[in-house]
């Protein structure tokens, strides 16, 4: 998918739907130049930073549980799940409240690959945004929590 450098948002249109627009076309932007830059360093899909980084971050989830804490879309979580299974940077193991569920957990491997994604992630989010001053990155991000 070629980025688009130059999108306009047409003024004349109704304040909701230009906010829509440019949520949806600068936000793919911006998600594609961090993806692009983690791709070429290589690492795995950002949705396996997100599945690690809730699972060290809220500890061992049901995988139900686990979409809740995730920008992954929920239909893709189980097929996720099985590949970071097999490369060893999850684990699943008996759910003890429930023995017919199972819990996620993040293992030693999948902690330090989070690690090594989040010094490339966090330089590439930065050039992403860096046409925000820290005051308007914080606006934003106020104005889109509105939403949740």
């Amino acid at each position: 998918m070629q980025m688009q450098q130059d999108i306009r948002i047409p003024a004349n249109k109704d304040p909701h739907e230009r906010a829509w627009v440019a949520l949806q076309v600068f936000g793919g932007q911006a998600l594609e130049r961090v993806e692009s830059e983690l791709k070429a360093k290589g690492f795995p899909l950002l949705e396996w930073y997100d599945i690690l980084w809730a699972l060290e971050r809220e500890g061992p989830q049901r995988q139900r549980d686990l979409a809740n804490h995730l920008l992954v879309a929920r239909y893709s979580l189980s097929r996720l799940v099985d590949r970071m299974e097999s490369e060893g940077l999850v684990a699943r193991r008996e759910c003890p409240e429930d023995l017919r569920g199972q819990m996620v957990h993040i293992t030693a491997v999948g902690q330090a690959l989070r690690k090594e994604i989040w010094a490339a992630y966090s330089p590439a989010l930065q050039a992403a945004m860096g046409k925000l001053s820290a005051e308007e990155a914080a606006q934003l991000a106020a104005l889109l929590s509105k939403l949740a």
